[in-house]
């Protein structure tokens, strides 16, 4: 009999976890999908590229969502059991409430696990992956460089100008300045193009027409080339779109061995005090605020308990719900300061260790003489 409410339980928690977690992530993928496309129209990344480090970002987006789709899913099965009378009927077979508190915390801890999984193993990797994609990602859109009236120095040492913009091929008055000979390929010169008009061809080569080259020399002579026609290939050009890994795309083995060995060589380690802010910090978040769910879940039981002659029991709901909330935003606001020294990030983890066994005490009083059976 408990093992069948156990499962019924369990089911109906796994259908609100992941009905509200992937709506949530749909929306919010959907928003930064939207922001994604300037690496489309502002820095010239092939649409597939875009898409790949979009669908990237999802592990993250869950990451994030997990514990508060955890809270909604808990308040959701509990209030669905209760409108549909089913708690009652268990309350009347027998079962104590505390035997639904520990299946609810049993519920949190594999969720806690999960998490744990997520923020410590596979973000990191797919964060990882999505910044190599745009590193090795080379130019396909030459359209993106030249947008009118406006200096695009979207490629590092090259800057782009253009006059009007007649369709969305041909262009008046174009000005190029390659400072360390990104179009060239010839060591320490630089130069200046300007041209009449032009028009893109195949999306990657820039047609110029009527104008000139000014080349400045090791030392200091300027030389004119005047042309007619000229052609300026711009396949195998990268974007200075940030390419090296931050602290969040770096693994946690490495994280590890920078707080152990301070070795310079491994992404994202140094000794000094801001990066090792950073780095504990970001430890912290990784490990700490998987530790909140379960004080989560031992908050919505609180929801099992009778309210139905109580005037205000529509109101315990939302009160569980804003309760469980809070704990949720202290969590992400003191992970920002758990870095500031030692005791800092012994009052983050002491948070939820301390209230835990408190709030589960709370409840053993509070439903031990409550079993209706």
């Amino acid at each position: 009999m408990k093992k069948t409410i156990y499962n019924y339980f369990f089911y109906e928690f796994i259908r609100f976890f992941a009905i509200v977690l992937f709506a949530w992530t749909a929306i919010i993928w959907t928003i930064q999908a939207v922001n994604f496309l300037d690496l489309v129209t502002e820095d010239g990344h092939a649409f597939r590229v875009y898409l790949l480090y979009s669908a990237l970002t999802i592990p993250k987006i869950l990451t994030k969502l997990i514990p508060f789709s955890f809270l909604i899913a808990s308040i959701l099965t509990i209030l669905k059991l209760e409108k549909d009378n089913e708690l009652i009927i268990l309350w009347t077979s027998g079962l104590n409430k505390i035997h639904i508190v520990n299946l609810v915390l049993r519920i949190s801890l594999l969720i806690m696990v999960t998490q744990l999984i997520m923020s410590s193993i596979v973000t990191p990797k797919t964060l990882n992956i999505s910044r190599s994609i745009i590193k090795n990602s080379q130019l396909q859109f030459v359209p993106s460089l030249l947008k009118e009236k406006q200096f695009n120095d979207t490629v590092e040492g090259l800057t782009i100008f253009v006059e009007k913009k007649l369709n969305d091929q041909l262009y008046e008055n174009i000005f190029i300045r390659d400072d360390i000979n990104v179009l060239t390929k010839v060591s320490n010169t630089s130069s200046t193009i300007f041209a009449k008009s032009g028009y893109i061809k195949d999306k990657k080569n820039l047609i110029l027409l009527n104008g000139n080259i000014q080349k400045l020399s090791k030392d200091g002579d300027v030389s004119i080339i005047k042309f007619e026609k000229t052609s300026i290939n711009f396949s195998g050009l990268s974007t200075k779109t940030t390419s090296e890994p931050k602290i969040q795309e770096t693994s946690t083995a490495e994280i590890i061995e920078c707080m152990q060995s301070k070795d310079v060589n491994i992404t994202n380690c140094s000794d000094d005090d801001q990066t090792i802010r950073d780095t504990v910090i970001e430890m912290n978040r990784r490990f700490g605020m998987a530790i909140f769910i379960p004080l989560i879940a031992l908050v919505t039981c609180f929801l099992l308990s009778s309210h139905k002659e109580s005037r205000n029991r529509g109101l315990y709901k939302y009160i569980y719900f804003m309760i469980g909330f809070m704990i949720l935003v202290s969590a992400e606001i003191t992970v920002r300061y758990s870095g500031i020294s030692i005791n800092h990030t012994l009052i983050y983890y002491l948070i939820p260790g301390a209230l835990l066994p408190i709030t589960y005490l709370l409840l053993i009083k509070k439903f031990k003489y409550e079993n209706l059976g």
